[in-house]
Formats: C-alpha cells, structure tokens, sequence
C-alpha cells in the first residue's frame, strides 16, 4: 500500500468511529461515546504517524501521547495533557472496575467537553499530515 492509501485507511477508519461517537452521543451513551472518541484521536495519530514516518506501519499501541511523540507533531503542554486525559477513557470503559464510576461521571455536560476537544484535536492533528 502506498503511503497516501495508507494514510486514507487511517483517516476513513476515523471518521467511521467519529460518526458512530457522534450517534453514540445523541443516544445518550457518553461513556461509549468517549471511549470511541478516543478511538478516533488513536486513528488520526496512527495517519500522522504513517506520513510523517516513510509509511512505517504504526505502533500497536493505545498510548495517543506515545503516538503523538513517536508522529513528531509538535505539542502544546495543553494537547499533551487532554491526550493523557483521554488515554484514560480507553482503560475506563474496558475495565470493569473502573467502568461504574466512568459511567457515573459521563453526565452529557462532562461528555460534551471531552468530545468537543476530541473533534478539534483530531481536525489540528489531520492539519498537520502532509
């Protein structure tokens, strides 16, 4: 595959996720909204990784701040901090002892916050991908 088919198949698998968190949202499912979400920062990263890395294939890693450093994108302590948070939503809703109490916390205001900034981290981080 060559790198511009390679970067699409990571950039299509985003925005699949992407529609389904935004479904995800409307249905009142915030914690699976989030958790998808994080889904979709991890796929824009693996394409910025693939461009900025001769076509190597990504990382099988969930780390979006591993991602992030390893793509060489330039961060703001701001976005590096928001990639910590989200990592969180992947182990939160896979892990049953963590899952009740993400699930209590997922009010529409909180899921809102986090999606929003999901959807302009992941447009900035596609901005950055020659």
């Amino acid at each position: 595959m060559d790198i511009n088919d390679h970067i699409k198949y990571w950039i299509d698998s985003s925005d699949n996720d992407l529609e389904a968190a935004r479904n995800l949202f409307t249905s009142g499912k915030y914690d699976w909204c989030l958790f998808i979400g994080h889904l979709v920062l991890e796929k824009t990263l693996k394409a910025a990784y693939v461009s900025n890395n001769k076509n190597k294939i990504p990382p099988k890693t969930h780390n979006l701040t591993k991602l992030a450093n390893l793509s060489n994108l330039k961060l703001t302590e701001e976005q590096i901090f928001f990639l910590d948070e989200v990592n969180d939503f992947n182990l939160e809703v896979r892990y049953p002892e963590y899952k009740r109490e993400f699930y209590k916390l997922c009010t529409k205001k909180f899921a809102n916050k986090y999606f929003s900034q999901i959807q302009e981290v992941s447009k900035w981080i596609r901005s950055q991908i020659i």
